[in-house]
């Protein structure tokens, strides 16, 4: 780590008094070697791998300089842009700069697809100092006459291989063709492909080039393992690593496989969420929240979250699916061992994987323990310590919406239609919430069963009951009924969990 302090590289005191309430004093390896060039206009090409901190290593000289600058904003035309690949990380890049730009009386704007546009169009017009983008929507912005880029005085390249990665290339092009010349441009990549040299060669004015943390250089506080497993044993295994304390980013190839495991996870009693592009922006929205404010320890994802999303304290990450390339693999790996921190990474493989795994690890320059295992095998409280705990408890939970219900304490819900007992229900809504109430939850308390005990509503187990403990309509819970009690947290279709039960069960495995 660097021994120098940001005031030591020319951040200003109003700037570094705000990192400093946030406990950061001291700028990582990416930050020291570029604060200097590009605090003093330079044109800068940063090589770093994802966690590395290139965020505050492009906020930092952008700000100040856009606070010492003599222009003022002007409606429609942004003074700054950051131009990044994807939603989630345009969001994490606001919720980093705003107390930043607070400090300094900048305003700022996120600009991104998935939602109304219209607030987009209004701040646009107010004037901004900052823009934060996608390159989609804001092509739609300027081509429609909400956006003018001919004022920009810096502009950002943020993960510039990843817009490769996805294409992006030809519409940040044509945005980076409408800014100034003359204007400043930092770029921040992991990687320098053939894509992103393009830019550096077309947009960037005598770069200075700095590497640090690269994507491909050892993560010393980061170690890798191989579960040589039979496919019977891949979800087992993954309940037991995702039920231990901590935070855990658990990767898919797949959208469909995403949903899918998230369900099995949910249903197995472990609070999670899941992220792909199958969501709409609110309900990514809702499910990084939860999982940010720890009430889904897990997160399901598909490599829209391997660069970018920074949660703090991600303990393990898990390929569920290993990568098809091993530029992904180390972009996803990226989620924990973040900023020094220590952090496990986990691959499961079958038998018709293993030459595959062997080929992306090579790439990818690591050496990771190879273990054959089974749901039982010690290694994985080694890996993943401390007592498993999952949700199980009828205890109604308070969901994101609560209006009122339609008739009576139960509306439809207990003995008009005949759908619940006597239970107590979760999911839409608590004891006398939405469409539930005394008889139940939605739309019954032991779901098309009957009976006495607790029940979950469309969202706890699948169709079935049988005296004590019925079931609600969805959400992939195991299709059994009765006896003790039932799994009762609320996921919505979206796979939301942003509410669940207060009660656990503590146990060991």
């Amino acid at each position: 780590m660097s021994t120098h302090t940001f005031a030591d590289l020319g951040v200003p005191t109003s700037l570094t008094r705000v990192l400093a309430e946030s406990g950061i004093t001291t700028p990582t390896p990416i930050q020291a070697a570029t604060l200097p060039d590009s605090l003093a206009g330079r044109d800068v090409l940063g090589r770093g791998r994802t966690g590395s901190g290139k965020t505050y290593g492009f906020l930092l000289p952008l700000l100040t300089r856009l606070s010492q600058s003599n222009t003022r904003r002007q409606p429609k035309k942004p003074r700054s842009l950051i131009l990044v690949p994807t939603r989630e990380l345009a969001t994490q890049i606001e919720a980093a700069m705003a107390p930043l730009a607070q400090a300094l009386g900048l305003k700022t704007l996120t600009v991104f697809g998935g939602v109304g546009p219209n607030p987009q169009i209004s701040g646009l017009r107010a004037g901004v100092d900052v823009l934060v983008a996608c390159p989609g929507r804001l092509e739609d912005h300027v081509g429609q006459g909400h956006a003018d880029l001919s004022a920009i005085e810096i502009t950002v390249l943020d993960e510039a291989d990843h817009m490769a990665d996805l294409g992006f290339l030809p519409g940040v092009r044509r945005l980076m063709d409408r800014t100034p010349k003359r204007g400043q441009r930092l770029l921040f990549s992991a990687t320098l492909d053939a894509g992103v040299d393009v830019l550096v060669k077309r947009y960037l004015n005598n770069p200075v080039t700095h590497s640090a943390d690269s994507a491909q250089s050892p993560v010393n506080t980061m170690t890798h393992y191989v579960l040589h497993l039979q496919p019977e044993s891949r979800l087992p295994v993954l309940v037991d690593l995702t039920a231990a304390p901590g935070r855990t980013v658990v990767f898919t190839r797949t959208k469909h496989g995403a949903k899918k495991l998230a369900k099995q996870l949910n249903a197995s009693g472990v609070p999670a969420v899941e992220l792909h592009g199958n969501l709409s922006q609110n309900a990514r929205t809702r499910n990084m929240d939860a999982f940010h404010s720890g009430s889904a320890r897990t997160l399901v994802a598909t490599d829209i979250a391997a660069r970018g999303i920074h949660v703090d304290d991600v303990s393990l990450v898990i390929h569920a699916d290993p990568p098809t390339e091993h530029k992904a693999y180390l972009h996803r790996s990226g989620r924990t061992a973040r900023a020094g921190a220590e952090g496990t990474v986990v691959t499961l493989m079958t038998d018709e994987q293993v030459r595959d795994v062997r080929d992306l690890t090579r790439k990818a320059g690591i050496k990771p323990t190879t273990t054959r295992i089974d749901a039982e095998h010690p290694l994985l409280r080694e890996l993943a310590p401390g007592e498993r705990v999952f949700v199980d408890s009828p205890t109604p939970v308070a969901p994101v919406t609560n209006p009122a219900p339609r008739s009576g304490s139960g509306a439809r819900s207990g003995g008009g239609r005949g759908r619940g007992g006597q239970g107590s229900g979760a999911a839409r809504g608590g004891q006398g919430g939405s469409r539930s109430g005394q008889g139940g939850g939605s739309r019954g308390g032991a779901a098309r069963g009957g009976g006495n005990g607790g029940g979950s509503g469309r969202s706890g187990a699948p169709k079935r009951g049988n005296g004590t403990g019925g079931a609600g309509r969805s959400g992939g819970a195991p299709k059994r009924a009765g006896g003790g009690s039932t799994v009762a947290w609320s996921s919505s279709s979206t796979g939301s969990a942003a509410a669940f039960s207060a009660g656990t069960r503590v146990g060991r495995r």
